[in-house]
């Protein structure tokens, strides 16, 4: 478990990362920025619930209270994309978001989920969103490795770039990248 500085330093750093790159997908030569007020699910496992924060520091939260956005926080510690994908219709039927971002795939990783799987679980849940009329943004997991987080080097997963080519959304790929050692469980 993360100590409380580094856990606090990375969820800031993810939080600008996700502000920054949200803002500016979502935002088109012919469209507005999202105003105050619109709906946004944050689909996710551990770092999306807050896991090893306190509840008020969870990035959900913060990007909240950074862009006026009401955030539905559907982060569940341990969650993989199948989980995500089972629980998303009922979210999307009662949220209504405008925008989801989507941060799964790393509990499939790390339980050794048979990558066409979780790549499968992913397109669907893109699918889902996009049938749905929202808006998504996906983040990337960093694939484990030892060597990468001994030496602060972790890299996502290559799937996640084909997935967001595929479907046409905005992928961030470095938002989970510097905290190394930040459970995904």
């Amino acid at each position: 478990e993360p100590d409380a500085t580094q856990s606090k330093k990375g969820v800031r750093t993810l939080l600008v990362v996700v502000a920054a790159i949200i803002l500016g997908a979502c935002s088109h030569p012919t469209e507005q920025a999202l105003p105050r007020g619109t709906r946004v699910l944050a689909l996710g496992y551990s770092l999306t619930a807050g896991y090893g924060v306190n509840p008020g520091e969870a990035w959900p939260v913060l990007l909240a209270s950074r862009t006026g956005w009401e955030i539905v926080n559907a982060g569940i510690s341990g969650d993989t994309t199948a989980g995500g994908l089972q629980r998303l219709p009922v979210l999307l039927e009662e949220h209504s978001p405008a925008l989801v971002i989507v941060s799964l795939g790393g509990n499939d990783m790390l339980r050794r989920v048979p990558q066409l799987e979780t790549i499968a679980n992913l397109n669907r849940i893109l699918d889902l969103i996009h049938a749905h009329g929202a808006k998504t943004v996906l983040l990337a997991t960093p694939k484990p490795s030892i060597t990468g987080a001994v030496f602060n080097s972790l890299s996502a997963a290559d799937f996640y770039q084909l997935i967001a080519e595929s479907h046409k959304v905005p992928l961030i790929e470095d938002a989970v990248a510097p905290l190394p050692g930040w459970p995904t469980n």
